[in-house]
């Protein structure tokens, strides 16, 4: 039984608002927004906590970590004092489902650790030698009334109390049978808590793995077997029946989630052409972001890919081949949209009539307009909760969101909330390449996954300053996704880098971040940009693209051409090594070139070490210098390095010589095996 946590109300006095507790557990960590938001983890995710927890005088202190269960149940995990002169506790924790848990660290006093410290001393110098032998006795006793010991420890624990009161014995050997390890084992796994503190209560929320672990890929549903007829110079539009078709493909590379750009009907007023001109043949597609016509809205399909019951037979093809399927979701309307009849006041009206078009300087996109919640944010509310509904319905369990912080961030969170509430299952993913307060309160709000910088950030040391910060500082509210290109950025790293290039940060997104993605074509280097834009040129938002995959089939006039085999084999080492399931184990190591950059990720006995080289242009020989450490193994210890791109293998110890580049390969990803 423990003892109250404070004394101040005893004395009659007013007690304080927020008072520390007897045994002060200050400065937790994680704690979003100083508690505000939840902390994130996924299920079997380690979480670490740490605390200040110290008290007045030399009695012992310590400190555990209470976990509430959804259902309530509480449970608790011990902490470590890892600096005593700073008095920093940490302690490590962990769900095994789904749910709304919470964590509070309680500091409390240690009266065994306190009697064992002074006792030992004492007896040893023969200074109340049998009071304080007496008083180990009584201390067991208490620990066996009050706490809830197995039927060994409480058997070892009244051993321990006869051995301490056994007067036909030497002192030495009766201290000795209440310090030994079987006791403090004992009293470790039970402890006799006094005066327990409890300090702020944090929520948790849980999520299943593809919240924080997948790997996606990025389709137009309508160029997935579009064709091009060089007699009548017409296209013929890919389906979501044709689409279906390259699933099997895109399973067999090892991705998770199968991506879909917006699937709705899209508007004729304003229709961009070819690389965002503003005149639109009347063969031109239209971006598929300028959502709604006279066929309808966010709720509708676009006739050209079919009907609902084509986009359920796609989500049940999908899911036959392991895939989620993520949907596109654009809260913003061509001119053609039903939303801008029934409800003007939606959007924004400018001094002459006008509704204000989207822009983003320099571009312009006069095919769409957006979404204005200043007016009537209730019935927006209403009605895009309708929308998500009809697409869950369909099948749909992620929202890929485009351009989240162009909207109140009090919608997400009443959004991603109320669809939890009976879809817990749903993930949403922010597209939001924004300021980083903004892209920060999108994730505290819900938003499982966001884009990140991770395109623009090229150079080690950038990578490294990065990615320390989302493993660390932002892991406990942010998930970051990392994607080399998408259907709308193609920097000029990967404009002129090469083939090496897209490989090396293919391999980068997939080492780095357990969330990554690809958008199709990446397997072709599709590396040409449109002048003075970093995107395509020819971009697929406009226009339809076939890029005839069969021909880079085994047989194919373009067999070898194709990154798919690389792809596969990085899904591969994924899917194979638990290591690079997380974000929080990553741990990097020193190498003498700086444009070379070296981590490694370890779950368990499972350790992954990536080094690459990030210039994509030349060779480069430099010595590696591994944290031995960070790898579980000593600094003179040996192992092998077995790098699984190339099948070749090494004996590494702490310093290792490396030579990566275009000669060779730009990175080696290697799985330590121990001698």
């Amino acid at each position: 039984m423990a003892r109250p946590t404070s004394q101040a109300a005893a004395v009659g006095s007013a007690v304080p608002s927020r008072p520390v507790g007897r045994i002060p557990a200050l400065d937790v960590r994680p704690a979003v927004g100083d508690g505000d938001f939840p902390t994130k983890s996924v299920t079997g995710e380690a979480l670490t906590i740490t605390a200040t927890v110290f008290r007045e005088g030399h009695d012992a202190v310590n400190a555990s970590i209470a976990i509430t269960d959804p259902d309530g149940a509480v449970s608790y995990r011990p902490m470590t004092c890892t600096n005593p002169g700073l008095d920093t506790w940490v302690g490590t924790i962990s769900a095994d489902r789904p749910g709304m848990w919470s964590y509070r660290v309680e500091g409390w006093s240690d009266p065994y650790a306190t009697w064992l410290h002074d006792a030992v001393i004492k007896v040893a110098a023969d200074v109340d030698t049998e009071v304080m032998l007496e008083e180990g006795a009584r201390l067991l006793e208490r620990a066996v009334r009050e706490v809830h010991h197995d039927g060994p420890a409480r058997k070892t624990l009244r051993a321990a109390i006869a051995g301490l009161r056994d007067t036909g014995k030497e002192p030495g050997t009766r201290i000795s049978a209440g310090t030994s390890a079987e006791v403090q084992q004992a009293m470790t796994t039970a402890p006799l808590r006094d005066w327990v503190s409890p300090g702020t209560s944090y929520d948790w929320w849980v999520e299943r793995e593809r919240a924080l672990y997948g790997a996606w890929y990025e389709i137009f549903p309508r160029s997935e077997g579009a064709h091009f007829d060089e007699a009548s110079g017409r296209w013929t539009t890919g389906t979501l029946r044709t689409a279906a078709q390259r699933l099997p493909a895109i399973a067999g590379m090892g991705f998770d989630v199968v991506y879909l750009t917006p699937v709705h009907p899209i508007g004729l007023t304003n229709r961009k052409g070819p690389n965002n001109t503003l005149t639109a043949g009347p063969e031109d597609p239209g971006s598929p972001y300028a959502i709604g016509s006279a066929d309808g809205g966010h709720d509708a399909i676009h006739p050209d890919l079919g009907t609902f019951a084509d986009f359920d037979a796609f989500v049940t093809a999908a899911r036959g081949q392991g895939l989620e399927v993520a949907l596109d979701l654009a809260l913003q309307c061509s001119p053609d949209h039903p939303w801008v009849t029934e409800h003007p006041e939606w959007f924004t009206t400018r001094a002459d009539g006008s509704i204000a078009y989207a822009e983003n300087p320099p571009k312009k996109y006069q095919d769409i307009y957006p979404l204005n919640f200043d007016n009537d944010p209730q019935g927006i509310y209403a009605e895009v909760r309708r929308v998500v509904q009809v697409w869950i319905d369909h099948g749909v369990t992620i929202f890929r969101v485009d351009n989240p912080h162009t909207k109140p961030v009090e919608f997400w969170q009443w959004l991603i909330s109320d669809v939890a509430r009976d879809h817990p299952d749903i993930i949403w993913l922010a597209e939001a390449f924004t300021r980083p307060a903004m892209m920060a309160a999108l994730a505290k709000v819900g938003f499982q996954q966001s884009y990140t910088y991770y395109a623009w950030r090229n150079e080690a040391h950038e990578l490294r300053e990065y990615v320390e910060e989302l493993a660390h500082e932002s892991a406990s509210y942010m998930r970051p996704s990392f994607w080399p290109t998408t259907h709308d950025i193609l920097t000029p790293y990967m404009q002129y880098g090469g083939p090496i290039a897209w490989k090396l940060r293919a391999a980068l997104a997939a080492t780095l971040s357990p969330t990554y993605g690809i958008y199709a074509g990446y397997e072709l280097v599709e590396h040409v940009a449109r002048p003075g834009a970093e995107e395509q040129i020819d971009n697929e938002k406009y226009e339809y693209k076939d890029r005839q995959w069969s021909r880079y089939e085994p047989g194919g006039d373009r067999d070898g051409q194709s990154l798919a085999p690389f792809l596969t084999r990085l899904n591969e080492i994924r899917g194979q090594h638990p290591a690079l399931h997380w974000l929080r184990n990553i741990t990097f190591h020193h190498v003498d070139d700086e444009q070379l950059l070296a981590f490694s990720k370890r779950a368990g006995d499972d350790v992954i070490i990536v080094v690459a080289n990030t210039d994509p242009h030349s060779t480069r020989e430099s010595t590696l210098r591994l944290n031995m450490g960070a790898l579980g193994l000593s600094q003179h210890d040996g192992f092998v390095a077995h790098d699984l791109l190339t099948d070749a293998t090494w004996h590494w110890g702490a310093d290792n010589y490396v030579r990566l580049g275009p000669d060779t390969e730009p990175l080696h990803i290697v799985h330590l095996r121990r001698f």
